[in-house]
């Protein structure tokens, strides 16, 4: 191999890991687990939850969040009908569903650009407080597509990502039902933040 094809072949390495660096997602949780809530969600007769919104000031893709309210609905429908059936204590615990963050891939810019689109992420965090304010637990939920994934499924990564973080939420729900034990935020340790 003469030097001309050496340096042709440096620079398209250094040119796809600098690709590759940009198409990684800065959005990172606080830490892989989330600890338990106050109290289990059952000391409480009524649980009450709001539509999921971004935070306050937070433009992002208005699409990919109805999609992770839907899934967020549906997957706790059947509990709440059931929670909900005991007899009113006046004891209510509102669930406060707010994505941080989030950058969602898909539609044309996806089948367009495919992995150079970037790679998708959210960020979503879940307040619980009881009907006097009091705050029981903010865990935080994490799910990510890598740019690549993201582009040779044609998006279909990236949807399943709206629909895993709205699973990772209402599976804390259910697991801290019965007993306070926490539950995982859904990141990996490359996905936390550094201290």
């Amino acid at each position: 191999m003469n030097n001309k094809h050496r340096t042709v072949l440096l620079a398209s390495a250094i040119a796809s890991v600098a690709l590759l660096q940009g198409c990684a997602t800065s959005i990172k949780a606080s830490s892989t687990a989330n600890p338990p809530p106050a109290k289990p969600f059952s000391a409480y007769s009524r649980i009450e939850v709001k539509p999921v919104v971004f935070k306050d000031g937070y433009k992002g893709d208005v699409a990919g969040l109805a999609k992770i309210d839907e899934n967020f609905k549906k997957d706790l429908a059947p509990r709440l009908a059931q929670w909900n059936s005991r007899a009113a204590d006046g004891n209510t615990l509102v669930v406060e569903p707010v994505v941080e963050e989030m950058s969602f891939k898909h539609g044309a810019k996806r089948v367009l650009l495919g992995p150079l689109a970037g790679s998708s992420g959210v960020l979503m965090r879940v307040t619980f407080r009881d009907n006097t304010g009091k705050v029981i637990a903010t865990p935080e939920f994490f799910q990510r597509t890598a740019a690549f994934s993201g582009g040779y499924s044609f998006g279909v990564n990236d949807n399943m990502m709206l629909t895993r973080v709205a699973n990772l939420a209402s599976g804390y729900i259910v697991a801290n039902y019965d007993k306070a034990v926490g539950g995982p935020t859904g990141a990996d340790d490359q996905a936390v933040k550094a201290n």
